[in-house]
C-alpha cells in the first residue's frame, strides 16, 4: 500500500501497530513520529512525552461518555483529537481503543526534525528547546488546528504518524501533570534525559 512505504526514510504507522491499550500506546509512541505536511513545507518532531487516559479514567474527556466534542476519542485507535484548552491552547491527542471505546493518548512533548524555521515562526521565535515541550506549544509548533480533529493519522493525509528516526532511549514514567482527577497514577511516560521533555525536572528524572 503506497501509504505504509518510506518517506525520506520514515515509514507510516499502520493501525496494526499500535497496541490496542491505551497505557501501551502511550509508552509506544515514545520515540515514533509525527509529520504535518502543509502547504508550506513538512514540519516533523520526534515524539518524547506522552500522557494516557485510560478507560473510565476521571481525567480524561472520554469519562462522561460520547459527546459531539469528543466523539474522535471513540474512533478507532490511531485517530487525532484536537481540543481547545484552558482557552488558550490547542492540544493533540492520539485515541488509542477500538471503535466505540473512548479513551486516548496526549502528545506531550517533541524533539524538532523538520521544518524548524516554520515552528519558530509560528511559536514567535521561541527557543529550540522551547519550539514544542509541552502540549500547547507543541500544537501550535506543527501547525496543528481543530481542523485536525478526526483526521486518520495512520491513513494517507497531511498529518500522520511515523516510525522511529532513531531507537528511542529509556522510557521513564510518572504521575501525569496538571491533572487533579486520578492525579497518582503513572500514566506519563518520557524519552529518559531527553532535553525537549516537558515539566518538573523532579518528574523526569
Amino acid at each position: 500500500m503506497a501509504h505504509n512505504k518510506p518517506e525520506w526514510g520514515v515509514r507510516r504507522l499502520r493501525r496494526t501497530d499500535l497496541p490496542i491499550d491505551t497505557a501501551e500506546m502511550a509508552r509506544y509512541l515514545i520515540g515514533k513520529t509525527l509529520v504535518h505536511d502543509l502547504a508550506v513545507g513538512r514540519v516533523s518532531g520526534r515524539i518524547v512525552e506522552t500522557e494516557a487516559y485510560v478507560v473510565g479514567d476521571a481525567a480524561g474527556h472520554a469519562f462522561r461518555g460520547l459527546t459531539r466534542r469528543n466523539r474522535s476519542l471513540f474512533l478507532d485507535r490511531g485517530r487525532a483529537y484536537v481540543h481547545f484548552a484552558y482557552g488558550m491552547h490547542m492540544m493533540l491527542n492520539v485515541s488509542s481503543e477500538i471503535r466505540g471505546v473512548g479513551a486516548g493518548v496526549l502528545l506531550r512533548a517533541l524533539e524538532p526534525l523538520d521544518g524548524i524555521s516554520f515552528m519558530e515562526h509560528w511559536r514567535d521565535h521561541a527557543s529550540l528547546l522551547d519550539l514544542a515541550r509541552g502540549p500547547g506549544r507543541l500544537a501550535q509548533a506543527m501547525g496543528i488546528d481543530v481542523r485536525c480533529d478526526g483526521l486518520d493519522l495512520c491513513a494517507p493525509g497531511p498529518l500522520w504518524l511515523g516510525a522511529s528516526t532513531r531507537p528511542a532511549g529509556e522510557i521513564g514514567s510518572s504521575v501525569r501533570i496538571g491533572v487533579s482527577r486520578e492525579a497518582r497514577r503513572l500514566l506519563r511516560f518520557y524519552d529518559r534525559n531527553n532535553p525537549y521533555v516537558s515539566g518538573p525536572r523532579s518528574l523526569s528524572a
